[in-house]
């Protein structure tokens, strides 16, 4: 946050600002605030240091109201049945951009675009991109959030300015999830979330803690009879559990990883090896509308094959 606060009131704010680090840790919240602190000071001065507005600015209530003239939020929009999230951002939502862009400002010199996240633009939306960040208006400041930032195009990268925001320790983590949630459940979130408490609050929300239980059982003893298969592809099925799904979906290739990091040999290669194949499905189940429940059934395969055991169904 220093590094931003100073290049904006030296007035020295560079047009484009890439922030990087993993699903949950507050990047899309400092983009938010940044963002109104930025077009609130533009309007004029603001009392106070940091990022933060009061609640009775002006800036603050067409904020909330999401109804700021010369601020926008693109992100994934839902689909034309309504019932879901698209699959990306796409090229047709940037080009509003653009449009956006050519109008006139309405309450001070400055515009805001904040893309959460910029992982999701589909490939011409992120030309189409490129092209705003390489002729930037003058007085515009974007904010791309960014969860696997080595995925963008270099020249995306290369015309942001970085900041890096790291996972928090146990510590930080059982302090503000203290606040949030039943002190009775803060261990096995922290334990969950691995350092996010956007994570912790979705688990909690989702009820991921069973799922996840299954996914470490299956690891640690595999699955001979499929059952704990079972249950894992029983508890994402159906409209119901689509938010449940997804979640799932980040969380067993980050088990994976966290199991690989403290195995020793042989089981350090299963989990490696585990940890690949799991990537490549999640990243593809959502592309090809592959079904929940069979997705879930072939992961609860994949973490089978951590555990080692002799001769595993199919």
């Amino acid at each position: 946050m220093g590094q931003f606060l100073d290049a904006w009131t030296g007035r020295r704010l560079h047009h484009a600002w890439l922030l990087a680090g993993p699903r949950g840790v507050g990047k899309a919240s400092f983009a938010r605030a940044a963002a109104r602190r930025v077009l609130a000071d533009a309007a004029g001065p603001v009392a106070g240091k940091g990022l933060i507005v009061p609640d009775d600015h002006p800036i603050s209530h067409l904020f909330a109201a999401q109804s700021h003239p010369d601020f926008r939020w693109l992100k994934r929009e839902l689909n034309d049945k309504g019932d879901a999230l698209r699959r990306n951002i796409n090229v047709a939502q940037v080009r509003k951009l653009g449009q956006f862009l050519t109008t006139t400002n309405s309450l001070s010199p400055w515009r805001a675009i904040v893309i959460d996240s910029v992982d999701d633009l589909e490939s011409e939306g992120a030309n189409a991109l490129l092209k705003m960040l390489e002729e930037p208006p003058a007085n515009t400041v974007f904010f791309l959030v960014a969860h696997a930032p080595g995925r963008l195009l270099p020249t995306i990268r290369s015309r942001c300015r970085r900041l890096d925001f790291d996972r928090l320790d146990d510590d930080v983590m059982t302090s503000l999830l203290s606040q949030l949630i039943p002190q009775d459940n803060c261990p096995e979130l922290v334990a969950l979330a691995g350092g996010s408490p956007g994570r912790a609050l979705q688990c909690a929300s989702l009820d991921l803690a069973p799922l996840e239980a299954e996914a470490r059982a299956i690891m640690a003893e595999g699955d001979l009879d499929n059952a704990r298969r079972s249950r894992l592809a029983s508890g994402v099925s159906g409209k119901a559990h689509a938010e449940r799904y997804a979640a799932f979906l980040a969380l067993v290739p980050a088990l994976i990883a966290r199991e690989a990091r403290g195995a020793e040999e042989p089981r350090r290669s299963r989990a490696l090896d585990a940890y690949a194949r799991a990537r490549d499905t999640v990243a593809l189940a959502p592309r090809l509308s592959l079904d929940p429940a069979a997705t879930a059934f072939e992961l609860g395969g994949i973490l089978a094959g951590v555990s080692g055991a002799a001769s595993l169904k199919r």
